[in-house]
């Protein structure tokens, strides 16, 4: 997909971090750090972008670019990006590679805290790093990654389903719209990308809705915009990727202040999104 140069709505940088606010579309320019970086949405939805694929970080995810990978940033949404960046020494014990990790919520309040409008001192920002740091080693690697596929008949079948992540057409068809066999293309997915036509195009899907669940849609509009004209398939697919229902995925996507004073409504309003969405899979 293109890379855009916009330039952040307003940044706030420390020199082991900071906060970028972005608005929808907004788009970094590729590059990369000598140290490696988390990458945070504390509102909004954002896509990291490597040689290795699409990451999508919502709201209880934090991306992780080690040092020199090429990469860049896109806002799906009006977000608040928190980047933290990490010595070497700290970096050892996260991944090598770019990946997805579950953030805890200590994990989530050290990143606002380190990246926030308080200052600490230097034994303070070693401690809660090392905290951070703990959290995140004990955090699971999640499936939110979308393999950028490399042949040119794997790009002209994404770019159809990029454009309209709702196209129902079978391998088949839409290897007859590129030119090439449906055998052809379930080979290249498994060898190049490491997995069916079907987990890629689901994985697509499920990232289109957590934009448009960001964006404020409702859990059945946002079903059939991605292709689901079963809505209870959708919350399935979306809570088997995402680790919470759209619903709650939706309550999470709010702003640290908004959090703070919601504190005391936000399992009421959680669990009435829940109980529609259960009324959905009943209905349906």
């Amino acid at each position: 997909m293109p890379v855009g140069r916009h330039v952040p709505e307003s940044s706030r940088l420390w020199p082991s971090g900071g906060v970028h606010l972005w608005s929808s579309g907004g788009t970094s320019p590729e590059q990369t750090h000598a140290r490696g970086h988390l990458v945070y949405a504390a509102r909004g939805v954002l896509s990291v972008h490597t040689e290795r694929g699409t990451s999508i970080v919502p709201a209880n995810r934090v991306a992780w670019p080690p040092a020199d990978f090429r990469h860049y940033h896109r806002a799906h949404s009006t977000t608040d990006m928190r980047i933290l960046f990490l010595s070497p020494s700290l970096a050892r014990r996260v991944p090598d590679h770019p990946v997805v990790l579950t953030v805890s919520d200590l994990a989530r309040e050290v990143i606002l805290a380190l990246t926030g409008t308080r200052r600490y001192d230097a034994g303070a920002q070693t401690r809660l790093r090392r905290v951070l740091v703990d959290e995140l080693h004990e955090a699971r690697e999640q499936p939110l990654q979308l393999p950028e596929p490399k042949d040119d008949r794997l790009q002209a079948v994404a770019q159809l389903l990029y454009e309209d992540p709702a196209d129902t057409r079978s391998l088949a068809a839409l290897g007859q719209a590129v030119g090439a066999s449906a055998r052809t293309l379930s080979r290249l997915f498994h060898g190049e990308l490491g997995m069916t036509f079907y987990e890629w195009r689901t994985q697509l899907r499920v990232y289109h809705a957590l934009v448009l669940l960001a964006d404020g849609h409702s859990t059945n509009s946002v079903a059939h915009a991605c292709g689901w004209s079963n809505p209870s398939n959708f919350i399935t697919a979306f809570s088997t990727l995402v680790g919470t229902t759209p619903g709650r995925y939706g309550a999470m996507g709010l702003s640290p202040n908004d959090r703070e004073e919601g504190a005391g409504h936000r399992d009421d309003r959680t669990d009435e999104l829940d109980r529609r969405e259960g009324l959905v899979q009943e209905e349906h």
